[in-house]
């Protein structure tokens, strides 16, 4: 028996890897996603949700997905940025920055992962030239001129033109390619949980700043006809790890404190997941035959909800450029458009939110007050706060 033969195998089976599959899918390639994850039986083992800006709910459109996804979006029509200081948290001011400042959009919408998941196996389930590979990882590859030999974990090895490494923070593929990567370590670790709460959201999102780092709310459909959003809370590590030790009548208790009763009484309505905080990026996008994405290229602390954003921008891109090259997405020139398109973005946005991480979480009392006099100016100048609004979208 030959040699499986398809145009792009992609290794990882998370958001990204998924919207890669069924983008490039859609373009045309013949594409095998191979995950060392098990297939998905119904097990909701991710409660925590996304907030895709404009740009991703555009090629979320463009891939087909987006009709799917409609009636389970929340939209995210307005920013809120609370400045508070000590413990328990006291407001020093806020600053509303609303979408209808640029558009008749919402600045983006909120979608649980277990939804938008299930939503992409559906529609790559439809598709007969995508394959999906569960239970078998990339193992190792073998560039040559016209193709590459991608071995996988199971023993067996796929001929393609092209490889997307979208397998996470610690990607094999970006090793087997020699690609070094630059890591920023911070000392923090993010909770990530849904509340229901007594007063309404109001399609707002808020970020809320304090030493060790922001509150973040984001709003979710109401859960057993109470208010609900989504939290994402940084802390030093250590601080963080008692946050999620804590039982839940304290915990509420500190969340309520901890987000000045912005959105009133706050009762944990999920379980709490806990992760470290880094800043990552990989040196190059490219190698021969090979092309990384997502956390395999980058990773962002979640601020701004610019982390899987980030990575859509990426599969945008490397759908564009592949599409220019049909019957050779892998090509050096199509490697090196994808390339051009992102390391600029990529690099500023991680040197962007790594410098926005240190000056919101310090302590210290001149940070503070840069903070604080910061959100003010960009905020009183209207030109100004439409640029800022416009790069957080994904404007360069």
């Amino acid at each position: 028996m030959g040699r499986e033969q398809t145009d792009i195998v992609i290794a990882g089976g998370g958001i990204a890897g998924l919207c890669a599959a069924l983008g490039l899918g859609t373009s045309g390639f013949d594409v095998t996603l191979v995950t060392p994850e098990p297939a998905p039986d119904g097990t909701v083992r991710d409660q925590r949700s996304t907030a895709y800006l404009q740009p991703a709910q555009e090629l979320l459109l463009e891939i087909g997905l987006w009709p799917a996804l409609a009636p389970l979006a929340t939209p995210l029509q307005s920013l809120q940025i609370i400045d508070s200081i000590g413990t328990p948290a006291v407001e020093r001011t806020r600053r509303l920055f609303d979408a209808a400042e640029l558009s008749g959009d919402p600045f983006g919408w909120n979608i649980p992962n277990t939804q938008m998941i299930a939503a992409l196996h559906a529609a790559i389930a439809r598709a007969p030239n995508i394959t999906l590979r569960h239970g078998t990882g990339f193992a190792a590859m073998t560039p040559r001129d016209a193709s590459g030999i991608i071995r996988l974990t199971d023993g067996t090895s796929i001929e393609a033109k092209l490889l997307v490494g979208a397998d996470g923070r610690g990607s094999h593929v970006r090793e087997a390619a020699g690609i070094a990567v630059h890591t920023n370590r911070y000392g923090q670790k993010a909770l990530a949980f849904a509340v229901t709460h007594s007063a309404p959201h109001g399609n707002i999102s808020t970020e809320i700043y304090n030493q060790g780092g922001p509150f973040t709310t984001v709003p979710l459909p109401d859960q057993d006809g109470k208010p609900a959003s989504a939290i994402v809370w940084m802390n030093p590590g250590a601080e963080a790890q008692a946050l999620a030790a804590m039982d839940a009548p304290a915990f509420n208790e500190a969340i309520t404190a901890r987000s000045c009763g912005v959105l009133g009484q706050m009762t944990l309505a999920s379980t709490r997941q806990l992760w470290p905080i880094i800043s990552q990026r990989a040196q190059a996008l490219t190698a021969q035959r090979c092309a990384l994405v997502a956390e395999a290229a980058h990773v962002l602390p979640p601020i701004g909800a610019q982390g899987l954003n980030t990575s859509l921008a990426d599969i945008a891109a490397l759908i564009t450029a592949a599409a220019k090259y049909p019957n050779d997405p892998g090509t050096p020139q199509a490697l090196a458009a994808y390339a051009r398109a992102r390391q600029g973005d990529i690099a500023a946005r991680v040197a962007a939110i790594d410098l926005y991480n240190r000056v919101t979480a310090s302590g210290a009392p001149i940070a503070q007050t840069l903070r604080l006099a910061g959100l003010k100016a960009v905020h009183g100048l209207p030109f100004l706060r439409q640029q800022v609004m416009k790069a957080g979208l994904g404007s360069h």
